[in-house]
């Protein structure tokens, strides 16, 4: 083997041993086809770096690419707007103020450190051509880049953000550049924030850092637990720890460690839980909501077709069989019906965290799809994970919207393309929750996406209001006195909804209260009854549930009542009730 093969074996070696992202930025800079690299996602925590078997070092994104990756060789510069022109080491900053205040003589030396990117992009443009003969590598690393070129109109950036947007263009395919060895890596959290001129264009590369996996969360742990400043409860050790931590990053991990190391207070699991609930929260700025409850789907009465579904997902997530789990569900049906309830008490039943999808949706440009980047980041980390989203007609968008800039579809493709990726089947179950499925677009319903159609309709029969009664009895606390309930539930002269029911029981146990009763009596529930008068919205929910009808997949699902019913019949029924509502 020459010379020459060695050191091309040496640099493989050690790009094998870097992490996937870095390996892929190293592969790409080698390939010499770009001048402009975008690094976004995880990049303001610490990076893991394997020196020896078993050993690892832990540094920030500056320091990883300027020591680890490039090893602090030839020209490293670093910009940002609060900072201005720096270099990873003190002799290149000397290097370069000699030489630019040699050939401008005339230029205050601090202006060759400028916070303007007016000023430092042309005075490094300068530096980094007259570098050029000398055959140096040069990387210049630009941090906070969404303040630098931020996802806006061109019509409405101003006359600074306009001319780093047009530098930076023309940097990424300048001749010069690629020969000379000239490099530019932007660093930001969310590549949404970027001006998409830029960052979508062909000519630059993205390389996304991931939050950190079981294993490097561990091993940070260790690292920790070695030096004597981690301290945990019997029972829990670094490894244990590593896989109860999905969703945190190590700076987190680094905040758990120093604040009970500070408190001389070992972690226990259930702080763990709460602080791993808050940090989450924190970090996705409120746009995630932690579903907690104490209720499993033995808490759920009726639904049997819906409840066996959800028990066998459950029995296969137990078993580690992602594998045939949905990419996820629809869970469609009439207001009042309990599907909200339903899914947070599978999330009981699977013991894996639930989160909400919240409002992620904001008023200023581009900070919409930033938040939805961020929460589909935080979700891959927190996997396995089921993800609720309530009225998600209302909440998803579609392809066609319109009257926000192309922002709706912008979002909605994010989401589509995310939910439909089946790398994530089984890590990231998702809940699509609606009492109008006909509204959702088709884009989500079909297979792929939200694979899974259950329907919840409002209870039938006299033994399905007791049964579900009862239910709800054991769910709110409420003690009845025992005497027989179909008399009781023969009176209703409506369809009631399980939310019906359950307002009954409060308004009933009221009346008892303040009559000096701690149990309901009959004469309370049939005094309560009689009063009661249901929402009247017949046309609504009935197009409710005929839609709902309409998406089962199993006949088994369906009431009686519409079992019958052919689906030509059912289009023209729906049809009917949308032109009744002036939705036609």
């Amino acid at each position: 083997m020459n010379e020459s093969q060695q050191l091309i074996k040496k640099n493989l070696d050690y790009i094998n041993i870097l992490p996937a992202w870095a390996q892929e930025l190293s592969v790409k800079y080698c390939s010499k086809t770009a001048n402009l690299y975008f690094v976004h996602g995880n990049i303001r925590d610490f990076l893991p770096h394997q020196m020896t078997e078993g050993e690892f070092l832990f540094v920030k994104i500056q320091d990883y690419i300027s020591e680890v990756l490039f090893g602090n060789k030839d020209i490293i510069v670093f910009y940002d707007k609060s900072s201005g022109i720096s270099f990873c080491l003190s002799q290149m900053e000397k290097d370069y103020l000699k030489t630019m205040t040699s050939r401008y003589p005339n230029v205050p030396p601090e202006e060759f450190l400028s916070r303007d990117p007016v000023k430092a992009f042309d005075w490094l443009e300068r530096y980094f051509v007259y570098n050029l003969p000398k055959d140096l590598r040069i990387v210049l690393i630009i941090d906070y880049a969404e303040t630098i070129i931020p996802a806006d109109e061109i019509g409405h950036l101003d006359e600074v953000d306009r001319y780093a947007l047009v530098t930076l263009n023309r940097w990424s395919h300048e001749p010069q550049f690629t020969k000379g060895d000239i490099s530019i890596l932007m660093l930001t959290e969310n590549l949404t924030d970027l001006n998409p001129r830029l960052s979508a264009s062909p000519a630059t590369v993205k390389v996304e850092i991931p939050f950190p996996d079981e294993v490097v969360r561990a091993q940070f742990l260790a690292s920790h637990e070695s030096r004597g400043a981690l301290l945990l409860e019997r029972g829990l050790n670094p490894e244990r720890m590593g896989a109860l931590t999905s969703g945190l990053n190590l700076i987190n991990l680094n905040q758990l460690a120093a604040e009970s190391y500070q408190e001389d207070k070992p972690i226990s699991l259930d702080y763990l839980r709460r602080r791993k609930r808050a940090i989450i929260e924190n970090e996705a700025a409120g746009l995630l909501e932690f579903i907690e409850t104490d209720h499993d789907l033995s808490f759920v009465s009726g639904h049997e077709f819906v409840k066996k579904r959800f028990q066998s997902a459950a029995k296969a997530i137990r078993q580690n069989r992602t594998d045939v789990l949905p990419m996820g569900y629809l869970i469609a049906g009439p207001v009042g019906t309990g599907k909200t309830f339903m899914v947070s008490a599978f999330a009981g039943e699977i013991g894996v965290p639930m989160v909400k999808l919240r409002n992620f949706r904001s008023k200023w440009q581009g900070a919409t799809e930033s938040n939805l980047e961020k929460v589909l980041n935080i979700l891959k980390a927190m996997s396995p994970v089921a993800v609720m989203i309530d009225e998600a007609d209302a909440f998803l968008g579609d392809r066609d919207s319109a009257g926000d800039s192309g922002t709706s579809a912008r979002v909605f493709a994010q989401i589509a393309n995310f939910m439909g990726n089946t790398e994530y089947r089984g890590k990231i179950i998702w809940f699509l929750i609606t009492c109008r499925p006909d509204l959702l677009p088709i884009d989500l319903k079909r297979q792929g996406r939200a694979e899974e159609h259950l329907a919840l309709f409002y209870p039938d029969t006299i033994e399905e209001k007791i049964d579900l009664f009862r239910t709800l009895q054991r769910k709110l606390d409420i003690k009845v006195k025992d005497f027989p309930l179909a008399d009781a539930f023969k009176s209703f002269k409506f369809e009631v909804s399980g939310a019906d029911i359950e307002a009954i029981l409060v308004r009933a146990k009221m009346t008892a209260t303040m009559g000096g009763r701690a149990i309901v009596t009959r004469e309370d529930l049939d005094e309560t009854i009689r009063d009661f008068i249901p929402p009247a919205y017949p046309y609504e929910i009935e197009l409710q549930n005929l839609v709902a009808v309409l998406e089962c997949t199993s006949r088994e699902m369906v009431p009686a009542k519409y079992q019958k019913l052919e689906r030509s019949k059912l289009a023209a029924e729906i049809r009917e009730l949308k032109g009744l509502l002036g939705e036609l």
